[in-house]
């Protein structure tokens, strides 16, 4: 039996595919391997109290949670930053981050590369780590 860590989740091979725990259908068994990473992936952005989203190779947001949702897509990360956010984390090593400074709006972002499928290649999964000090 195959099983490892992935983004505070857990992934066993299973005869049928892979199971991830924890996962809200115990049964659940993914028949991909990046089905199950992918999942993962969503969970890890949206159990966050920070504003997180998941940025393919075309700077599309393919995912975001709840707080993005709120604030709108533009606001978190706009159109214009998101392929150079991305290009940040094709030299990452797993597990390894990057910060990138959104300089027009005095936040700071973490950035983590991501391979989920590798016909694909890398995803960036964002998060903001904090708005800088403001000045007075």
């Amino acid at each position: 039996m195959t099983m490892f860590g992935f983004l505070g989740g857990t992934i066993m091979g299973v005869d049928s595919g892979y199971k991830v725990l924890p996962h809200p259908k115990p049964d659940k068994i993914f028949p991909r391997l990046s089905d199950a990473k992918w999942f993962l992936a969503v969970r890890w952005c949206d159990t966050l109290e920070a504003p997180a989203a998941i940025i393919n190779n075309t700077g599309e947001l393919a995912f975001i949670n709840h707080i993005v949702l709120n604030m709108g897509e533009e606001t978190f990360i706009p159109q214009e930053y998101r392929l150079d956010i991305f290009a940040q984390c094709l030299h990452l090593s797993p597990n390894e981050t990057v910060t990138y400074e959104l300089k027009s709006q005095e936040r700071i972002l973490e950035i983590r590369g991501l391979e989920i499928d590798s016909r694909y290649g890398k995803v960036a999964l964002v998060r903001e780590l904090s708005k800088k000090a403001t000045k007075i």
